[in-house]
């Protein structure tokens, strides 16, 4: 007679899987919550210690780590010398294996929980027979996911279970165990405070298998960071329209990093990760009409980030022009009547109340992975450095320090020019910073005089300046640190140009 141990968490058709198995001349082993829900449901299974010999102990810590189980699991029967081992220490062969664990994720997530009671929660005995079983996959058939039960009990009663699908439950074996370890490993990072270890092993969720990537013939999937405490896209509710693609995902999350740099109503359009306009003003309505008259043609098919709940007044102007997706904290009933009027829209809501500062930004590179804190740096009027003869006016300190929010979302080499607390030009993403100028100025055009200039790095050359004196603009805000920093001071103070500095920079690449 085979053998199956059965020992899970998540019971989801355990009772039906075990049924199935007895039907096919299985004797069922089993532990705890699991046995009882076996034995009540009338499956004849026998308790672990019937096999060990061995009471629990330890408070349940150790039950199942014993060679009778082990030995068990782990013996290749193609290897006469482990059969026999078997044989003399009167130890069964155990032919499948259906565990799975309490997740880690939840316990973490449960409110007041103490540091030893997250340590107790940590499974040892579950993961060393999930491991084991699947190490030795081509004699133990181990399913640690129940929706595969109904396929590996078709398989077995057609005595069809191939080497190979043996080989794909192992893998998913492996993956949750090393999801699992991974999460406890982050846990206790975070404990420690250790930034920058040896070893980097970041575990991550399945939200959305993606059409495609970038481009129709790449392949993607969007993954969260299970139990991830700031605002994040992944947690969005989505209220309207088709799924979200991979450029959505990455445009809307631009805008969502720009629209939480803000306190006051703030509209925020994305193009291609860069914003094409940014308002800001009193009311909701008001921002999404300055955001709009930033740049009324680039605005066309972008992605909008909004920090207060959108009102019937916002949403009427929305719905005049193309948009792929708005995101807000809430819409109004009124306004989520005239938005889903637009079927290729997609709406948003995503809380924007509670975020992390610090966070952990990861990007892959060929053949390995770069990891960083986020640009979290913040600059208020007590940190700047007035540079120039002239210090700027309470207004344009006011609009140095908006469009200092805003360049630092914008791909480098970059130039943001803002005036009333609006962008009227962007230049993104330039080999030299005068190209970049030279583009937010264009797009400025006769906006540019009165307006503010930010730069997210230093001048290294005066030219910059010496294109914004010549278009009329008023004052500049950037990182300063130069070699040359003079040579762009004199040309401000030859045209009263007010110059600050801020002594932080904000590459984007």
């Amino acid at each position: 007679m085979k053998r199956a141990l059965i020992s899970v968490y998540d019971k989801r058709n355990v009772l039906s899987f075990a049924k199935g198995l007895e039907k096919l001349n299985y004797e069922i082993i089993s532990t705890g919550g699991t046995l009882k829900l076996l034995l009540d449901g009338g499956v004849n299974a026998k308790p672990v210690e019937d096999i060990t010999q061995f009471p629990e102990m330890l408070d349940g810590r150790v039950k199942t780590l014993h060679p009778h189980v082990h030995g068990g699991l782990l013996a290749d029967l193609s290897n006469e010398s482990h059969v026999e081992q078997l044989e003399s220490l009167k130890i069964k062969p155990i032919d499948l294996v259906a565990v799975n664990l309490y997740p880690f994720k939840e316990t973490l997530a449960k409110e007041n929980i103490t540091h030893e009671e997250i340590i107790e929660n940590i499974d040892i005995g579950g993961p060393t027979m999930l491991r084991a079983s699947a190490k030795n996959f081509k004699d133990v058939t181990v399913v640690v996911n129940p929706d595969d039960y109904d396929a590996v009990l078709q398989m077995l009663a057609e005595d069809n279970l191939t080497f190979e699908k043996r080989q794909q439950l192992a893998a998913q074996v492996f993956r949750h165990t090393a999801h699992y370890d991974s999460m406890i490993a982050n846990y206790f990072t975070e404990v420690t405070g250790d930034l920058f270890t040896d070893t980097h092993s970041p575990t991550f969720e399945a939200v959305q298998s993606l059409r495609y990537g970038e481009n129709p013939h790449q392949e993607a999937t969007f993954y969260e960071i299970p139990n991830y405490k700031g605002i994040s896209l992944a947690t969005a509710k989505q209220l309207h329209g088709k799924e979200l693609s991979y450029n959505n995902i990455q445009d809307a999350n631009a805008a969502l990093e720009i629209v939480l740099e803000y306190d006051q109503p703030t509209a925020v359009a994305v193009k291609h990760m860069n914003p094409c306009g940014i308002g800001l003003d009193d009311t909701i309505a008001g921002a999404f009409k300055r955001a709009y008259d930033a740049d009324p043609i680039s605005i066309f098919g972008g992605i909008i980030a909004v920090n207060r709940e959108v009102d019937e007044a916002t949403a009427k102007q929305m719905s005049e022009i193309f948009l792929e997706i708005v995101m807000a904290p809430s819409f109004t009933d009124q306004a989520l009547d005239i938005l889903k009027q637009k079927q290729n829209i997609r709406l948003l809501e995503i809380p924007m109340d509670e975020d992390v500062d610090v966070y952990e930004q990861m990007v892959s590179v060929k053949g390995g992975l770069l990891v960083q804190t986020n640009d979290a740096g913040k600059v208020t009027a007590a940190d700047l450095e007035v540079a120039t003869d002239r210090a700027p006016s309470e207004a344009e300190l006011e609009d140095l320090l908006f469009s200092w929010k805003a360049v630092k979302h914008v791909k480098s080499n970059a130039i943001l020019l803002g005036k009333n607390k609006q962008t009227v030009g962007v230049g993104a993403g330039q080999m030299n910073r005068v190209g970049a100028a030279k583009i937010a100025l264009e797009q400025a055009s006769e906006k540019a005089k009165g307006a503010v200039m930010a730069s997210d790095a230093f001048f290294p050359m005066p030219d910059t300046v010496e294109a914004a004196a010549q278009a009329g603009i008023t004052a500049i805000i950037q990182p300063g640190g130069s070699k040359r920093d003079q040579d762009s001071i004199d040309v401000c103070n030859q045209h009263g140009i007010a110059m600050v500095f801020t002594k932080m920079r904000h590459f984007k690449h």
